[in-house]
């Protein structure tokens, strides 16, 4: 799939099949992820990936009762490991460059798992100490997104976006 195809076909799905996430297609994905770039090469992600019934139940009462979340077969919760990007940039790492490291992995999962016929959603409202908790993950580790990955039960219109006339700014805003 032409990388264009994936940028402007992914969608947001919050509806799956019950078909199992294939474990090599799981792999491609993750190795997408951490082929994105870092500051500093510090690549600050770390990666829970969620198969239990019960973990991604409670997960989805910690997004606030997103149930689609338990629905998909396969969760995957980014995280950031702030003293990962600390070590070299101190606060501005720990507070700007761990978050946009991991956001570069998200959008790199869903544009692979679109590529492999998955569905997913970037889900970003959640209780952060509840999903901490849930996971056990440690200090200075936090959790940035959860991404439910499944076989689209659905197949979303494209949403309207902001014309680029609008958003585009020429040497000054």
């Amino acid at each position: 799939m032409d990388v264009f195809e994936a940028i402007h076909g992914r969608r947001s799905v919050r509806a799956f099949r019950k078909d199992p996430v294939d474990e090599e297609d799981l792999r491609r994905i993750l190795e997408a992820a951490t082929s994105a770039p870092s500051a500093g090469n510090r690549q600050p992600w770390e990666f829970v990936v969620v198969r239990s019934e019960k973990i991604k139940g409670e997960l989805a009462e910690a997004a606030l009762g997103q149930s689609f979340i338990e629905e998909a077969p396969v969760v995957i919760v980014v995280c950031a490991n702030l003293a990962r990007s600390a070590s070299v940039y101190g606060r501005r790492g720990e507070e700007l460059y761990a978050i946009q490291d991991t956001a570069a992995a998200i959008q790199n999962i869903l544009l692979s798992a679109f590529a492999l016929g998955y569905g997913t959603c970037w889900v970003g409202a959640f209780d952060e100490s509840e999903v901490s908790r849930i996971l056990k993950l440690p200090e200075g580790v936090r959790p940035v997104a959860i991404i439910p990955i499944g076989r689209p039960a659905e197949k979303p219109s494209k949403p309207a976006r902001i014309p680029l006339g609008r958003v585009v700014h020429r040497e000054t805003y």
